[in-house]
């Protein structure tokens, strides 16, 4: 069963999925909910972090001191570092700075899938990056699905054989 965790909400610990990427203070279109949708249809168990908030209100300010904007930015850090995958989508229609800084933060984890259609203003810089560091970078959202999907599977074969008391220590 897969459960989706949006920010504010506590984190759950588990397999989990980060949706990343663009949102343009809601000029994106919401690509993180059709991702939703089509995991859903997985057997699998695993989480869902979407930082795309019900409640998100424009005008708050962008700064440390506004209690709600530290929260969402706090949030959004904690699942990615908490996220066993991070699924970035780079919206062509979006600057998406945000995005860019994160995939910097994150490009050496080993956890990011970037997907970067055409059009996107740096996308010369998303694929430099991405190439250098390793990132797995798929052509659609569809793909991206299909690749988190496929990387859940692999995630939670490996977590079964950790849960098994076969293993002598040492052998992991």
């Amino acid at each position: 069963m897969v459960k989706v965790i949006k920010a504010p909400a506590p984190l759950e610990n588990g397999t989990s999925v980060y949706l990343a990427g663009s949102i343009g203070m809601g000029s994106a279109g919401n690509w993180q909910t059709r991702v939703e949708q089509a995991l859903s249809e997985s057997d699998r168990n695993f989480l869902i972090f979407n930082p795309r908030r019900d409640d998100w209100d424009s005008s708050w300010t962008q700064d440390i001191s506004n209690l709600q904007f530290k929260e969402q930015v706090e949030w959004e850090l904690s699942a990615m570092e908490q996220a066993s995958i991070i699924a970035m989508y780079f919206d062509p229609s979006t600057k998406s700075p945000i995005s860019l800084l994160e995939l910097g933060l994150f490009a050496r984890t080993g956890k990011l899938i970037v997907c970067c259609p055409t059009g996107f203003w740096r996308k010369g810089n998303v694929d430099i990056l991405c190439k250098r560091y390793g990132v797995k970078q798929v052509e659609s959202i569809q793909e991206l699905v299909h690749t988190i999907d496929r990387n859940l599977k692999i995630l939670l074969v490996e977590s079964m054989f950790e849960r098994t008391d076969w293993k002598t220590k040492g052998e992991r």
